[in-house]
């Protein structure tokens, strides 16, 4: 095999455990942990493209994907410090007024 399936490999194992920790963890800070892994694991794929197609688009997709990234944990932190001075904790279940 090849270094890039084997870096394509480990982007795929990484989205999978970002997806799962989404999925399955209630704390907020975990959440947002398991976005930052999907996220992540999308630039290492993308970096491994890029180097596979001798292209530099895959590159510049990646520094939008890192801009997006730090505007999600900017946005993300703020929603955590209102939902903890709202309820008094930062697990999810607890924002049931939230719910339409």
């Amino acid at each position: 095999m090849t270094n890039e399936l084997y870096i394509q490999l480990l982007a795929a194992f990484l989205f999978t455990m970002g997806v799962l920790v989404v999925l399955l963890r209630r704390d907020t800070i975990m959440v947002l942990m398991g976005i930052e892994l999907l996220l992540n694991a999308a630039n290492l794929s993308l970096v491994a493209f890029s180097k596979t197609n001798s292209m530099i688009d895959g590159q510049l997709q990646v520094l939008f994907v890192i801009a997006l990234a730090a505007a999600e944990s900017a946005v993300g932190l703020s929603i955590l410090v209102n939902l903890y001075r709202n309820f008094g904790s930062i697990k999810t279940q607890n924002a049931t007024t939230l719910k339409g």
